[in-house]
């Protein structure tokens, strides 16, 4: 924590991780969580299923915005594991754009077909080709050793193509990866990769969240608004993360207050030096997100 009370940006995409998401569309992790931490996270699950009338022991769960459901997992939308990451691709304009609770119980033949998320029609690649437009953050609390435990199945690369033949179905594709983890694993995915999930035929509950991110501009997938009593509870950071706005272009641009959200993790300042004439206020300047400093790094090589 800085002098002024602003937080620096957490760390986020190494070069080699940045290199790898780009070409393939997801990293992963291991290792990611303690013991510890994995405990607390599935002790918050079971508050949820406990307080939820909707959860049927033995059927599959499924819960969106589960953020606003409990103070642990509240915790998420900034933590320093993994929030670094989305800010280096969304920067000062950073939105949490949907969490997901995933039970998958044991002996479920249900399971996804393959696609991309966001939109479909116009999907996002149309407007971002390289950068992604949703990211995906998954937190792995259950062990998932071999197929055939509602494993998620990833194409890698296949985040740069906008058509798959096997679009709808369950068809084997050469090349998927299915994603055979451990608990305490995290995975960051880009939104346009082409993925399904395997049906659990195991003895084990697949336990798992998604927290995914997009510019603040996009429009949020789980809710309108947020409960501005809840809102309260939250620290600074979350609190503008969530863009719980009333005026819609403010989506675009941002109350003065929302600035900085981080400071740079270089640096230590809210700005880039020596760009803009000292006149231009701190929410109207450009500043430079990771991926920018890499290709300029890149380019001075």
């Amino acid at each position: 924590m800085a002098e002024n009370g602003y937080r620096v940006a957490p760390k986020g995409f190494t070069k080699a991780q940045w290199e790898t998401f780009l070409r393939d569309g997801i990293i992963i992790i291991e290792d990611a969580l303690s013991q510890n931490e994995i405990d607390e996270y599935l002790a918050a699950i079971d508050r949820l299923t406990e307080a939820d009338p909707d959860y049927k022991e033995g059927d599959r769960f499924y819960r969106q915005n589960f953020v606003e459901l409990d103070p642990t997992l509240a915790g998420l939308i900034d933590h320093p594991r993994h929030v670094g990451y989305a800010y280096d691709i969304y920067g000062e304009l950073l939105k949490l754009h949907e969490t997901q609770l995933f039970l998958r119980e044991p002996m479920q033949v249900q399971r996804n077909k393959w696609h991309p998320d966001g939109a479909r029609v116009v999907p996002y690649g149309v407007f971002s080709p390289v950068l992604p437009l949703q990211i995906k953050v998954a937190y792995w609390l259950t062990d998932l050793p071999k197929a055939d435990m509602g494993n998620l199945v990833v194409l890698p690369g296949s985040h740069r193509t906008q058509y798959q033949q096997a679009y709808d179905t369950y068809d084997t594709l050469p090349g998927e990866l299915i994603l055979q983890v451990k608990r305490g694993a995290m995975t960051v995915m880009h939104s346009s990769i082409w993925h399904k999930v395997e049906p659990n035929l195991s003895n084990v509950t697949r336990k798992n969240f998604f927290i995914a991110y997009c510019p603040a501009w996009v429009t949020a997938a789980d809710r309108i608004h947020s409960d501005p009593e809840w809102l309260k509870t939250l620290n600074r950071e979350q609190r503008i993360i969530m863009r719980n706005y009333s005026h819609g272009y403010d989506y675009a641009k941002p109350p003065r207050d929302d600035f900085p959200l981080f400071l740079d993790r270089e640096t230590g300042l809210d700005h880039d030096p020596d760009i803009y004439h000292e006149r231009v206020i701190m929410e109207r300047r450009k500043r430079l997100t990771f991926h920018e400093k890499l290709e300029l790094a890149q380019a001075g090589a």
